[in-house]
């Protein structure tokens, strides 16, 4: 019995130090991460959604979306679409408020799957969508408001659903610009997700798995890939304000659904490459992308950027995957430039 149990008892101990390592390693939190996130759930939270909401029809799905602007609009329209599981809450004030005081109307909208917008609870062969449908969702929102067209920017995986929407309905754009994305995530000449990325996402999984369904654990685990995502990038993120955005996804809106994961990495599988489409455009663009990019390489902004025709690319050093305050001033004034060339 013994030379059997030894064998058994190292096995265990090591699944334990594995265990402990996956538990103990990937993004760190600040130490003080639960008593932030009580202050959070403890004090009124800001008005994240100031403007004018709404419901859109696209067939038999509703999209959510709100609408930004003051007394200095000049019926200019800007499109913002957000990317893979996130919401228009990912496009923070710092990035749109300047935007909205040189006079332009903002929209932004969630993705179908998530946020406010319809949630595909029974996902099959009869309902699965690529980025092609998710593109006619901007064009229904645009519709339901009645503009004609607008410029367009979109981040990580809504730079991809842009660059469809200017592909398949160039008539509606005023603009196209793409941030942290791609032209063919899947390029087998480019790494699509870096492993780094892979590992990270896995420890963060296992670490929350347990107690996912506490609010206070789905605040964690976003502000955990928030860090992922930020990677070795060159700032601090604002951690009291990605709380009070985790905190009033969850309750003042529909929370997290952890299904559309699954459903928006399907439809960027599905719809391919879009190098050969893109070669065709004849709209002013912008593709801005980060050195520090953890889950889309710069590499597929430098491939993907010099083949559309009349566009110009902004390579930012040290910013990762997401669009932090520190470099929204650079990013804005290369829109201001992109926006005047459709005068």
């Amino acid at each position: 019995m013994g030379t059997f149990l030894f064998p058994i008892g190292v096995i265990l101990f090591l699944l334990l130090i594995i265990r402990n390592w996956l538990v103990s390693s990937g993004p760190r939190l600040p130490s003080n991460i639960n008593e932030m996130i009580q202050e959070v759930m403890a004090s009124d939270l800001p008005d994240l959604m100031p403007g004018k909401s709404g419901f859109a029809q696209n067939g038999d799905i509703k999209i959510c979306y709100e609408v930004l602007e003051n007394e200095n609009c000049n019926n200019v329209n800007i499109l913002l679409v957000n990317g893979h599981t996130q919401t228009l809450l990912e496009w923070q004030s710092y990035f749109y408020q300047p935007l909205l005081d040189a006079g332009y109307r903002i929209i932004r909208y969630d993705n179908r799957g998530f946020g406010q917008s319809d949630w595909i609870k029974v996902w099959g062969k009869e309902n699965k969508y690529a980025l092609e449908e998710m593109a006619t969702d901007g064009i229904a929102v645009l519709d339901h408001l009645g503009i004609e067209k607008a410029h367009i920017i979109g981040s990580s995986m809504g730079g991809m659903i842009c660059q469809r929407l200017a592909i398949s309905y160039p008539n509606r754009v005023l603009s196209l610009t793409s941030i942290m994305s791609t032209g063919f995530y899947f390029d087998e000449k480019l790494k699509d997700v870096p492993k780094p990325f892979i590992l990270n996402l896995a420890k963060l999984i296992f670490r929350y798995k347990k107690t996912m369904e506490q609010d206070e654990t789905k605040i964690k685990f976003q502000y955990g890939i928030r860090q992922i995502l930020k990677g070795k990038g060159d700032y601090e993120l604002n951690t009291k304000s990605n709380l009070q955005q985790f905190y009033y996804e969850i309750k003042n809106r529909n929370g997290y659904n952890s299904k559309a994961s699954d459903q928006h990495g399907y439809a960027i599988k599905k719809s391919g490459s879009r190098y050969e489409e893109l070669k065709k455009l004849d709209i002013p663009s912008l593709i801005v992308h980060g050195t520090d990019d953890t889950l889309i390489l710069v590499n597929h902004a430098k491939k993907y950027g010099p083949m559309i025709p009349n566009s110009t690319s902004l390579i930012l050093d040290g910013m990762g995957h997401d669009i932090p305050e520190k470099y929204t001033p650079e990013i804005l004034k290369s829109l201001f430039v992109l926006f005047e060339k459709t005068k």
